[in-house]
């Protein structure tokens, strides 16, 4: 039996490992010059919060084949959505759909979520040029590959106790409330694919937020989607600019992983209940992925020699209404189902 001490003591090396593993992606994706640098550290942030065991090799190499299929399924959508979008279009809603009830089935909710980006990132980027799906496709695989690495690092550098106490069931849900939590996901996700299709390559970062809204609306109900969602984002872009203006103090790759480290930690230690909050679990992951992705793009931004205050401003408030929208769908499904 494992004491308060031994628990906390885990919840703590959790932390550190998924505030570890985020700031080594999140440099390394820079470092190596990454297609889509937010990619791989979004995706570790998802595999230490949801993984508490590294991959084996194979389990690893498996998972990466299952998702570079899956992914590239998304290829096969382009052509309806060029010559007949308005079949793509239902055709990619519906598909979201059997990925979310896959994944609150009982499925594999990290292919469930590659599942949806794939589709929705592809499948987008396919409209614009087949060169361009091919670049995120590549950049989807080396991404998870990378955080799969650094996740097996991790635990090699902070393995998990022995003594850790299984993690509990999920509870089973109603065949109804799985239809209902996937419907839901599904549109939340998909104004924003409908928005990249005018310019896949600008409005990828939506997309990233998307999903992970999508994710987080299957645990949120309507009373508390205002304050899980919105709360969760406005919170994610206070950190980036507190982040990017701790930044320009010295400006140096070893400086980025280490306020990433700093930051992620402040985070993941809300997220395992080390410091005492109201918020859940899922609030915490979402500012995180949020923090990850207006950084990111903030540095490329920069890179690339655009107006990185203008460009934080547009993507915030498209983030902003994205979550919104995504706040209604919770509050009219749920009042849906409590008339019904």
């Amino acid at each position: 039996m494992t004491t308060a001490a031994d628990q906390r003591w885990l919840r703590g090396q959790r932390a550190l490992r998924l505030a570890t593993g985020t700031a080594l992606c999140l440099a390394i994706s820079f470092a190596v010059d990454l297609p889509i640098p937010i990619v791989a550290p979004v995706f570790a942030a998802f595999l230490l919060v949801t993984v508490n065991r590294p991959l084996s090799l194979k389990d690893g190499l498996r998972l990466v084949m299952v998702v570079a299929l899956a992914t590239g399924s998304g290829l096969l959508l382009v052509p309806l959505l060029r010559y007949y979008p308005s079949t793509g279009v239902l055709l990619i809603g519906l598909c979201l759909f059997l990925a979310f009830r896959y994944g609150l089935r009982g499925g594999n909710n990290l292919l469930a979520t590659f599942l949806v980006v794939g589709l929705t990132m592809i499948s987008a980027a396919g409209t614009a040029s087949i060169d361009l799906a091919m670049t995120v496709v590549g950049a989807l695989v080396k991404g998870l590959l990378l955080a799969v690495l650094v996740l097996a690092l991790c635990h090699r550098l902070l393995p998990e106790s022995a003594r850790a106490p299984a993690r509990p069931a999920t509870p089973a849900l109603s065949n109804d409330d799985i239809m209902r939590l996937a419907l839901r996901a599904a549109l939340v996700v998909l104004p924003a694919f409908l928005l990249a299709l005018a310019d896949p390559a600008s409005y990828m970062p939506v997309i990233m937020k998307s999903v992970s809204l999508g994710r987080q609306s299957c645990t949120t109900s309507a009373r508390g989607a205002a304050r899980e969602l919105l709360g969760s984002t406005l919170l994610g872009g206070v950190l980036a600019i507190l982040f990017w203006f701790a930044l320009k103090w010295f400006v140096h790759l070893w400086m980025f992983f280490l306020w990433m480290l700093l930051f992620a930690l402040l985070v993941a230690r809300k997220l395992y209940s080390l410091s005492p909050t109201r918020y859940t679990p899922s609030f915490w992951l979402n500012t995180l992925v949020t923090l990850i992705i207006l950084l990111g793009q903030s540095v490329q931004d920069s890179v690339a020699g655009k107006d990185v205050y203008t460009a934080f401003a547009v993507r915030m408030g498209l983030f902003v209404a994205v979550t919104l929208y995504a706040c209604l769908m919770v509050e009219l499904l749920d009042t849906r189902r409590r008339l019904r």
